[in-house]
């Protein structure tokens, strides 16, 4: 496939007005993927990391579902939330919050004892050790979670919106493919790997200037 056949490709694509409305589409689901991976992430990490005892029970069930491909999820996530786009946000999740969940649990277990000490020392509460010691101290580990996930995130987004939705990037492949239109395929694909690579380029901005405050 050729440069200028591509770009003849894109071209139709714009013209159809489907490029930037699928494109729309999958940002949004991974948006809402990765906010679900976070919430649910950054609290499962940071109980793994501050109780040595829920690490010895749970750390070998994290592995085992950590292990699992989060493609491999697809047919109960249809079965149980339908078509649309909540089994690709779930997929998504799915695949985004083991890198949150374990670096949020390493940043923990790299922070220095010291400053739990000194914060219990002084009289703090749980909740006031929490806030104003472990979370400020793991910030940077918490970001850099969020940033291997959402490039983990954005290769199972494109796969799992080839399964039963009928928008989105991966969903115009499969139907540019149907249409023996190679051209707008390869175009597709050009705007998954420029849009992969300004997001994690906005995700590295953000970490630098994050830990540096």
């Amino acid at each position: 496939m050729s440069p200028v056949e591509t770009w003849s490709g894109f071209g139709e694509l714009l013209d159809r007005g489907v490029l930037i409305s699928d494109a729309a589409v999958s940002l949004y689901r991974l948006v809402a993927g990765l906010a679900v991976a976070a919430l649910l992430g950054v609290p499962l990490g940071l109980w793994l990391g501050l109780r040595r005892r829920a690490e010895a029970v749970a750390g070998p069930l994290v592995q085992f579902l950590r292990m699992i491909s989060p493609l491999s999820w697809a047919p109960v996530a249809i079965a149980v939330f339908g078509i649309g786009n909540e089994p690709v946000i779930f997929l998504v999740a799915a695949a985004a919050i083991w890198p949150i969940m374990l670096s949020t649990s390493s940043g923990v277990h790299a922070m220095d004892p010291g400053y739990l000490d000194v914060a219990r020392t002084m009289g703090a509460s749980g909740w006031e050790r929490l806030t104003r010691v472990v979370i400020p101290a793991v910030r940077p580990a918490i970001l850099g979670g969020i940033r291997l996930a959402l490039g983990t995130a954005w290769i199972v987004l494109v796969p799992a919106e080839m399964l039963g939705v009928r928008s989105g990037l991966g969903y115009q492949i499969l139907n540019a493919r149907d249409q023996l239109a190679y051209d707008q395929v390869m175009a597709v694909i050009l705007v998954i790997g420029v849009l992969g690579f300004a997001l994690d380029s906005l995700s590295r901005l953000i970490l630098r200037e994050r830990t540096a405050r």
